[in-house]
């Protein structure tokens, strides 16, 4: 409900407020006052619990940043290094050599997939597994082979926690912006709004009682002066 400074006129026990070419309806009476009191404090308190939690998210947010930056140097860091272990392999060993070991290494990954909370926001968490089956023989094949399987395992490790970390920086800006729109509607719409409306109300209701006691006080002169006639 709006109150608005301005030309204000009645109609059937309504005062319509024109502001601009916006006309809004009010009840100017006691019931009405008291009601838009009691939707303003709970308007304020919303917006105080909407304005912490906002905060608590970003704080969430820059600590998920910072942590996926860490896990995405760490995977830009490690692909070369892995693709680098393989060439050194093939440079020492045959390519038969390489392809049989590497058909003769296929493992299994496992992903498993569960939810955490961060501030009411459902965040994925993905635990990786990866279940080896190196049966290549580790004569024939030369070292380089070995320490490029045993990067390419964690490097599969750190990928699969970017994609995590990014999933619930996704999700928290999501949250954070819409916190963020309730927030500045609150605080720059429905607050100014209720303010004004009470003013306005306690306006008329004091014009109203002012009315009232001249009333009151023109009667009694009338009644004391047909006491003396």
């Amino acid at each position: 409900m709006v109150a608005a400074k301005g030309r204000a006129r009645k109609l059937r026990g309504k005062t319509i407020y024109n502001k601009g070419t916006m006309k809004i309806q009010i009840n100017a009476t006691r019931m009405e006052f008291f009601k838009l009191r009691r939707r303003l404090s709970t308007a304020v308190r919303g917006h105080k619990l909407l304005k912490d939690k906002n905060e608590g998210l970003m704080r969430e947010f820059l600590l998920l940043v910072k942590a996926y930056k860490e896990a995405r140097q760490r995977v830009d860091a490690g692909l070369p290094n892995c693709m680098k272990m393989f060439v050194l392999a093939q440079i020492t060993s045959s390519s038969e050599i390489i392809s049989t070991a590497l058909e003769q290494s296929k493992g299994e990954l496992e992903l498993r997939i569960s939810e955490k909370s961060i501030l009411n926001v459902k965040a994925p968490v993905f635990d990786v597994s990866i279940m080896e089956n190196n049966s290549y023989s580790l004569v024939d094949t030369p070292v380089d082979l070995d320490d490029a399987i045993m990067q390419l395992k964690e490097f599969f490790t750190h990928m699969v926690k970017v994609a995590e970390l990014e999933q619930s920086i996704r999700l928290l800006a999501k949250e954070i912006e819409k916190t963020r729109r309730r927030v500045n509607a609150l605080e720059y719409v429905l607050i100014p709004q209720l303010q004004e409306s009470i003013k306005f109300i306690k306006t008329k209701l004091d014009e109203m009682e002012r009315s009232n006691i001249s009333r009151l006080m023109k009667i009694k002169e009338m009644l004391v002066s047909k006491t003396v006639v």
